[in-house]
């Protein structure tokens, strides 16, 4: 069984970049939604992605953003992948021709087979705890157990992840990629290099 992949989201300098890619993170992703507590603005995602190797990915987040937005992050920062994170609709998240990540929050009730009906991320889709008022980055887990065991697109499990759980997480869902983001911070925006090395190193060890 090849090792799960791993995503470092909300990375906020070139140095956190540096080293998650050091750490052996496969993807790195930064936040361009200014009510997230790990935004940056789009100069600065600029310069983290001078220093993004070409063997891993880089995901821009996007939340709700117009059209126009969407665009310029596409012509200025060049990823590998936007991650629509927000409401967006199949026809709004494909007419960029881009490749990209649907993230879906978890909502009690919400059907992930309905939910992914259109969509054809290329990225696959990204599942999330929800909260009313964040779009990602809850620190929250979900019931894992609501997940599709058959899926034909990759899966990449987020919400609430840590050192100590990401390897059952691993175990229990299979997941193409695992996504964290504030269970290797000292402080939102701020990730802590110890816990980094430890969340991949759980992640990647489960065979």
């Amino acid at each position: 069984m090849r090792s799960v992949k791993v995503k470092i989201c909300g990375i906020t300098t070139p140095e956190q970049a540096i080293h998650a890619q050091e750490a052996g993170a496969d993807a790195l992703g930064v936040v361009l939604y200014q009510k997230s507590s790990r935004y940056v603005p789009l100069h600065q995602a600029c310069a983290i992605r001078a220093v993004v190797q070409a063997d891993v990915a880089m995901v821009a987040l996007l939340v709700n953003a117009g059209t126009n937005e969407v665009n310029s992050v596409i012509e200025q920062l060049s990823p590998d992948l936007l991650q629509f994170h927000g409401d967006e609709t199949v026809s709004f998240c494909h007419q960029f021709d881009y490749p990209f990540i649907r993230a879906l929050r978890m909502r009690e009730g919400l059907d992930p087979a309905k939910m992914t009906c259109g969509y054809k991320p290329s990225g696959g889709f990204l599942f999330d705890a929800w909260h009313a008022e964040q779009y990602g980055g809850t620190g929250a887990v979900f019931d894992w157990s609501r997940l599709p065991i058959v899926r034909d697109y990759p899966l990449i499990l987020a919400g609430g992840l840590n050192c100590e759980n990401v390897a059952l997480a691993v175990r229990s869902v299979f997941p193409d990629m695992v996504d964290v983001s504030g269970g290797v911070e000292s402080a939102p925006g701020i990730k802590d290099p110890a816990l980094v090395e430890n969340f991949i190193r759980n992640a990647k060890r489960v065979t």
